[in-house]
């Protein structure tokens, strides 16, 4: 049985979608029976018809056809995939007769001349208020935004939401992806049980000029061209797992204070808001007798998305856009199916989607790109999920994807005078030893050996002024009496805060061989940043971190590569 003939158990205000037809004179011919081997008879039907190709089984197919978003379908191309495909073997054995035959005689009509016309289903829906889960903008490349929308209104084909643009012109939501109950993957050492995605996923790229948009009675500001106040936030979901028995209070909300990090964070009223990375957290159940996560959801579908990420953070979702960095927490073995689905900034692809372990060696990278943030100043992000924390050779598969990523990032950087370079892992950083007196370096050992191949002493890029990053649940703000980037973590915005640091570190400790550090503030108190563009030379910023209240505990002066920061209160 279907997701969606599923959803009246969870979902009361859904019936069952189990005709769909098109409103043509030959309606009564034309039923595509809605279940987990029939083809989807619609107007709207597979955005990447490449895909369907390489269908060499009932597995496949499945996938193609529940997972991938959708988009206006030619007649041409829904008869060619039913000739060319469906009755090579083992399909014929495996497919219900009725569904091959529903699909070949929907295709027949669609190439009659039924194309172009509304589809109307045999379903009662929410209205599009109630149905919308959530509604935010991704910044992507360049200034290329996308508006995207959850939905639980998931009947097809017009379940999307439309949008009316500022200045009073309308457009349908396409399909991202589709409802689906994606199979356990089952690799240790992950709990695994099949991740349940009981919602759409719609989008729709901003126009340019457009200074805002509606959707179902929400109201989003279009990207800014010129940016003066960014919030950055990492690591931000509540631990459960069971690998590593960490379970975090997920229902007391002072020891997972996201809801209220995000509350004050919006409070500030930024024009961009930047997640680092880690962003679902809830991978095991929560054990029998435990208070302090009882009844959570967990693994790696929608409702745990939902309660790590989607719920608290809807006000801030609300203020700014959206740039994600992919954390490893987000890898295809644990959730980088919803990560595919949700954030990531390309159009959604089956091999692409975590879904078949298969494809992990490449869906597990994903090539930088950069954010413009001013005509001088970009951001680059650059996809560390996979990081290892020992050395690589040079003949590691993870080595040549990273140094081929880290070389594009190289050419990014020279685009503009001024970069920050942003990855879930840091290559500069202080960990907690045994005790807070004893600091190790805390940068991520595989990167490095990757990234020294290219900077041998500064491991960046020299175009690069700072790099941020989350993975160490601790704020702490590095500068350098050589030549090394400004190095900021923040990954101290909920989930269970790491050991203790110290206030100051030994005098001549190195981050990195070569990387003295200069100036350090660090704190373990669960917070966000602000970065606040200053008048005067470019290349000038003021970080401001909060606790989660929302009151200032530290401010640093950023001027190029250099930083110094002062409790605040106190002039930096």
């Amino acid at each position: 049985m279907s997701t969606l003939q599923q959803a009246p158990a969870k979902y009361p205000d859904l019936m069952p979608l189990r005709n769909t037809h098109l409103k043509c004179p030959l309606t009564k011919l034309c039923r595509c029976w809605f279940n987990q081997t029939a083809l989807l008879c619609s107007t709207r039907f597979i955005r990447s018809i490449r895909s369907i190709r390489s269908i060499r089984s009932i597995r496949s197919i499945r996938s193609i056809i529940t997972q991938p978003a959708v988009v206006n379908m030619s007649a041409h191309h829904f008869e060619t995939l039913a000739t060319d495909h469906l009755f090579k073997a083992p399909l014929v054995q495996v497919l219900k007769i009725k569904a091959v035959i529903s699909a070949m005689v929907c295709g027949l009509l669609l190439v009659s001349g039924c194309t172009g016309l509304p589809v109307t289903t045999v379903v009662a829906t929410a209205s599009p208020v109630a149905a919308l889960v959530a509604l935010y903008t991704v910044q992507a490349d360049g200034q290329r935004a996308v508006l995207r929308a959850i939905t639980r209104q998931t009947t097809l084909p017009s379940s999307c939401p439309s949008v009316v643009w500022a200045g009073g012109s309308q457009q349908l939501m396409a399909v991202r992806a589709l409802p689906a109950n994606v199979p356990a993957r089952g690799q240790a050492p992950y709990d695994s049980k099949a991740a349940l995605f009981d919602v759409l996923t719609c989008e729709a790229t901003w126009p340019a000029g457009v200074n805002s948009a509606q959707v179902a009675g929400q109201t989003l500001a279009a990207p800014k061209a010129d940016i003066q106040r960014i919030v950055v936030i990492a690591d931000t979901g509540c631990r459960m797992n069971g690998s590593e028995n960490a379970f975090q209070d997920c229902n007391d909300p002072v020891a997972w204070p996201f809801a209220q990090v995000a509350q004050s964070a919006a409070l500030t009223k930024p024009d961009l808001v930047i997640h680092i990375g880690d962003m679902h957290y809830r991978e095991s159940p929560c054990p029998p007798g435990n208070a302090g996560c009882a009844g959570s959801p967990w693994g790696y579908g929608f409702d745990a998305w939902q309660a790590d990420f989607f719920a608290p953070a809807k006000p801030l979702l609300a203020a700014a856009p959206w740039v994600f960095v992919r954390g490893n927490h987000e890898i295809c073995a644990r959730a980088g199916q919803g990560w595919f689905r949700f954030a990531d900034t390309l159009a959604w692809q089956a091999e692409r989607s975590c879904n078949d372990p298969a494809n992990d060696n490449d869906a597990d990278f994903s090539n930088p790109y950069a954010v413009n943030i001013t005509a001088d100043t970009q951001f680059i992000v650059f996809d560390s999920a996979k990081a290892s924390g020992k050395p690589y050779s040079e003949k590691d598969a993870a080595f040549v994807k990273y140094k081929a990523n880290l070389q594009l990032s190289d050419a990014l950087s020279a685009l503009k005078p001024h970069n920050f370079f942003m990855s879930h892992h840091p290559l500069l950083a202080v960990a907690s030893g045994k005790k807070a007196q004893d600091p190790l370096p805390g940068g991520t050992v595989g990167l490095q050996s990757v990234f020294k191949t290219n900077h041998p002493l500064r491991l960046f890029a020299p175009q690069i002024d700072v790099a941020m990053h989350g993975h160490i649940h601790v704020f702490e703000a590095l500068a350098f009496k050589s030549a090394h980037p400004t190095s900021l973590v923040l990954g101290n915005s909920g989930s269970a805060n790491d050991g203790n640091l110290p206030t100051r570190l030994p005098a001549g400790f190195e981050a990195y061989p070569g990387a003295v550090v200069e100036d350090y503030v660090a704190t373990t108190a669960y917070g966000f940043a602000t970065l606040d563009r200053q008048t005067g030379e470019p290349g000038q910023w003021l970080m401001t971190a909060f606790n989660v209240q929302g009151t200032p505990l530290f401010k640093c002066a950023i001027t190029g590569s250099k930083s110094k920061c002062t409790k605040a209160g106190v002039a930096p």
